[in-house]
């Protein structure tokens, strides 16, 4: 009877333990806000957008898989739409093909919260993936505008991707623009003439920054090519997901 007294005890003591062990490191998790687009309409063309699959994959497991916790927002909540050309299998990665059958986050996207309804101070980064579905909505959505100002403002990394530093054309801080005088990246003129939208979007990414005093720089078309400076993150195009990705990561740690 003593045995089996003692080995309860052991057992109960280390369930304990493993318990306190697993809030502490709940605890120590960092925490990303993912934002997506809510708009599926391709400016006046009849086609759809939505945001670009691979550019929410590969920096999602990418900051999964170092046990970062990750939430996401869009302006109406809900299901955000998908780029349907994102889909295509001729533009799938390993990790497009692991987001295709993750039923988790599957069920996570359809559940995604109200922007309006997050705050800044509950995360340590945000990150927007792009596809052109940004240009329409988040470009302007003021609670968007708030939060990336709210972010930077208390010295939290903001990252963004191939369309989605678009969302920084009316971000200001202390009345400039967010951008003026820091090293950016985004899609550029080139990249947007090639798959022939320049007369369809909005404006041109390269050009809205550029004009807003950011300091503008871009390696080859659909190439890696990211950029740092201080808190801001900014990756060219599809391709640089990843190296957005790192980037973020490593201001995390």
């Amino acid at each position: 009877m003593k045995k089996i007294a003692l080995l309860a005890i052991i057992a109960f003591t280390t369930a304990g333990v493993s318990a306190v062990a697993q809030k502490l490191n709940k605890k120590g998790m960092k925490k990303v806000l993912f934002v997506v687009t809510s708009n599926d309409k391709l400016g006046n063309t009849g086609e759809k957008t939505g945001f670009w699959s691979e550019e929410f994959a590969a920096p999602y497991y990418e900051l999964l898989d170092q046990g970062v916790e990750i939430t996401i927002a869009s302006p109406l909540g809900g299901q955000p739409p998908i780029d349907p050309k994102s889909a295509d299998p001729a533009s799938a990665t390993e990790d497009t093909k692991r987001f295709d059958s993750d039923k988790v986050l599957q069920e996570k996207l359809k559940n995604t919260l109200k922007l309006s309804t997050v705050n800044q101070k509950d995360y340590d980064a945000v990150f927007y993936p792009g596809g052109h579905g940004p240009l329409w909505d988040l470009v302007e959505d003021k609670n968007s505008i708030a939060l990336i100002e709210a972010f930077y403002t208390h010295k939290k990394p903001v990252a963004f991707v191939c369309h989605a530093p678009a969302v920084l054309k009316n971000v200001k801080v202390k009345g400039d623009y967010l951008v003026k005088g820091k090293k950016v990246t985004g899609f550029t003129n080139a990249e947007e003439e090639a798959v022939g939208l320049t007369k369809v979007v909005p404006f041109l990414l390269e050009d809205a920054l550029a004009s807003n005093g950011a300091i503008f720089s871009k390696g080859a078309n659909w190439q890696p090519y990211a950029v740092e400076d201080g808190l801001l993150i900014t990756g060219q195009n599809p391709a640089s997901s990843k190296l957005v990705a790192g980037k973020l990561l490593e201001k995390l740690k």
